[in-house]
């Protein structure tokens, strides 16, 4: 069973609201978690350093000056952060974190909230565990906390991020130009969100069937993809 640590008590999701498939756990992003994260996205490899391109801090190469900036994220309150947990006992990553991301720019008064700060390791690219992460964050944020509005914003270039929120069944809505100056260059900024009913009537039960193990052969690819299931449930 996965469950996030919150600020508050301890949420479980019951076995019904999980899919079969479970390769990630979520938790209170903590100090502890920073010596991990720095394993797999510090140092000064240009693939570890790419990873930060469009993250509003980074990229790291001393462990220190990482250590801070984890504790520092670990008391936020908006943004706030989650550690990815890789459960996948088949590899060396096995319980460690392997990534993070959190729940932010909040506004309970007109019920919207957004995923922001997405860091996937390459442990979690292009995996079902980088999906599963999405699927649980999303369902802990209409359900558990009643939000009716999930927003996904990105720089403009960054591709990856924009094809990744279509897929994941997100609504393009525009680009706000010069939106940012980050690390001291413009962002025009891409905007995607999914509401609630959206999420309920159809992109809940898509991503649960794309997660199923019986939707991945034997060498571990998918069978139908995301876009497909999704097609087959309108």
């Amino acid at each position: 069973m996965a469950s996030l640590r919150l600020k508050g008590p301890l949420v479980t999701f019951p076995p019904a609201l999980l899919p079969t498939r479970q390769t990630i756990l979520l938790e209170k992003l903590s100090p502890k978690h920073a010596d991990d994260l720095f394993t797999v996205t510090g140092g000064l490899e240009p693939s570890r350093e790419a990873l930060w391109d469009y993250m509003f801090d980074g990229p790291y190469s001393d462990p220190e000056t990482f250590k801070a900036s984890i504790a520092s994220k670990s008391t936020s309150a908006d943004p706030f952060f989650y550690a990815i947990i890789d459960k996948r006992n088949s590899l060396p990553t096995f319980g460690k974190a392997i990534g993070y991301l959190s729940l932010m720019r909040m506004t309970p008064d007109h019920l919207g909230i957004e995923i922001g700060n997405v860091m996937y390791s390459a442990a979690l690219q292009r995996t079902t565990a980088a999906t599963e992460a999405i699927y649980l964050l999303t369902q802990h944020a209409f359900h558990n906390l009643g939000y009716r509005r999930l927003e996904w914003k990105c720089h403009s270039l960054n591709e990856p991020s924009r094809r990744a929120a279509l897929r994941l069944g997100f609504s393009f809505e525009g680009v706000f130009r010069q939106h940012m100056i980050v690390k001291g260059r413009n962002r025009d900024t891409a905007w995607f969100s999914i509401l609630r009913d959206e999420w309920d009537a159809l992109h809940k039960a898509a991503m649960e069937k794309w997660l199923d193990v019986g939707n991945f052969g034997e060498d571990g690819g998918q069978i139908r993809s995301l876009q497909d299931l999704r097609a087959e449930l309108r």
